[in-house]
């Protein structure tokens, strides 16, 4: 890097896709241009929505609602079971687009990513035009729609994403990020959620701006040692990097059996373990993750893979645990035959510190990752087999 890029203050750049799943249905079907399609599981299952476009949100479908709730909302909406391989495979084209502006991306999702582009500035232009440029180049190059924001630091960045989806298009100035913070609503900070915005409003704590004004013993008594940080980040101060990974982005595991197994409860109870199995390695290398794989082979050695991308990523046990589940159970189509493999894996990893998440947890997350956190030490201490979790016999 020269050292007139190290003089430069930081250009990060946060590249968002606009509803990715239903937009490359979209790409690949022009018929539904203009139709309110989601992407999930049908009416009839219980899955639940992966993505919506925004014809659909309008009618209040969003990620993670069930496909029946959706259907209840929306029931004039194109429902589509999710084609994992192919949205990586688009991903992937939009991540060449990006490594031609700059080496230092670091994904946060399958449909999103961070770029430092501060050494990039003298090949590329300031960071609006490189910003500019990455809208039109997915745009033509791909046929998609990116939401990108420019600032020089991550957390003003992804917020400027954000502020006018879809098609947006911000830049943040760092000499104007406090006054453009001040009048937004304190939910638009990292790490508060519901829970946590509940209680900054009973204290009269509503925008970003009456953060700032805050007492330090009043941010101290709402969200703890975590003060420092939220004050920071209300006055428009992000000082983490960018850090790129090249590693691959998954943890799995695999069992091939014995003897062909065909019983329901046998195989829930071989996935539970893959998937506990899954969840510690996560957990052990701090890591989080977006998307719950199944592998499973059939006597006949022909092998399908399913995927379900989650609302949120996550480490913990039960939720992948829930997530093989309902690939096993309802997306695999086994109709009662034998499998001799089944194989659970997390992608779309990213690192636990980086995950922007409520301060306070719901009561069954704090019970789920005390679980977790209780079943890891004792198997650190006493070995694998020490513990397990008890297994639900059907559903």
């Amino acid at each position: 890097m020269s050292s007139e890029a190290n003089t430069r203050p930081r250009a990060i750049i946060h590249v968002d896709m606009d509803a990715f799943y239903a937009s490359v249905e979209v790409m690949d079907d022009p018929s539904l241009a203009g139709k309110a399609v989601i992407v999930g599981g049908t009416p009839e299952s219980r899955g639940v929505v992966s993505a919506a476009s925004y014809e659909a949100r309008k009618f209040g479908v969003h990620s993670a609602m069930s496909s029946h709730r959706a259907h209840q909302l929306c029931p004039h909406g194109v429902f589509l079971l999710p084609r994992m391989s192919r949205y990586v495979e688009v991903s992937r084209e939009i991540h060449t687009v990006l490594e031609s502006f700059t080496p230092i991306i670091e994904p946060i999702s399958i449909d999103e990513a961070f770029l430092d582009v501060t050494a990039s500035q003298s090949l590329f232009g300031a960071p609006p035009e490189i910003g500019r440029a990455i809208k039109q180049r997915i745009r033509g190059e791909i046929g998609l729609v990116a939401s990108v924001g420019v600032a020089p630091n991550k957390f003003l960045a992804k917020l400027a994403s954000d502020l006018e989806k879809p098609d947006g298009f911000v830049v943040i100035m760092q000499d104007e990020a406090e006054a453009r913070l001040a009048p937004l609503p304190v939910s638009r900070l990292w790490g508060v959620g519901k829970v946590t915005e509940a209680a900054m409003t009973k204290a009269g704590i509503h925008t970003v701006g009456d953060v700032v004004r805050a007492s330090d013993a009043t941010l101290d008594t709402l969200v703890g040692s975590y003060a420092p940080r939220l004050h920071q980040l209300a006055r428009g101060i992000d000082e983490r990097e960018v850090i790129p990974d090249a590693e691959a982005k998954s943890i799995g595991a695999e069992n091939t059996f014995a003897r062909d197994i065909t019983d329901a409860d046998a195989l829930r109870a071989e996935l539970d373990n893959l998937s506990e199995r899954v969840a510690t390695r996560t957990r052990a290398d701090g890591l989080m993750g977006h998307t719950v794989n199944l592998k499973a082979r059939y006597t006949n050695f022909t092998t399908i893979t399913r995927a379900m991308t989650l609302p949120e990523p996550t480490s913990e046990s039960i939720v992948i645990r829930d997530a093989a589940r309902e690939l096993l159970e309802q997306r695999l189509d086994r109709n009662g035959r034998a499998l001799r493999l089944l194989g659970v894996s997390l992608s779309n990893l990213v690192r636990a510190e980086e995950v922007t998440r409520d301060l306070f947890d719901t009561p069954r997350e704090t019970r789920n990752k005390k679980l977790d956190g209780v079943i890891d030490s004792l198997r650190e201490k006493f070995g694998s087999s020490a513990i397990g979790r008890g297994i639900k016999r059907g559903r």
